[in-house]
């Protein structure tokens, strides 16, 4: 009995570049486990050697926000100026930040 690739889980690939300082997703592909699909992420997304280090995140173990909720999850913080860099008075000494 065969393994079909359709039947490996879903991985997503996060990639830090040489220059950068966070990891950015850049794709998904399928794997039989996490070893797997550090390597095949190393083959597919990395072949130039532009990456430093390599994030594998299997697909269903994300949970992510629903774009419909937007409201209720980000206007609660619309209220706080003080999260807000114009509530803060800037001395003449600093200059531009």
């Amino acid at each position: 009995m065969s393994i079909e690739l359709k039947d490996w889980p879903l991985w997503e690939v996060f990639v830090r570049s040489k220059q950068g300082l966070e990891h950015k997703h850049c794709g998904s592909l399928h794997a039989s486990d996490a070893a797997h699909a550090l390597e095949a992420a190393r083959d597919v997304y990395t072949r130039r050697q532009e990456g430093v280090s390599i994030w594998v995140v299997e697909s269903k173990k994300i949970t992510a926000s629903n774009p419909d909720d937007k409201g209720e999850l980000f206007d609660p913080a619309a209220d706080k100026i003080y999260r807000h860099p114009t509530f803060y008075e800037i001395p003449e000494e600093v200059g531009h930040m």
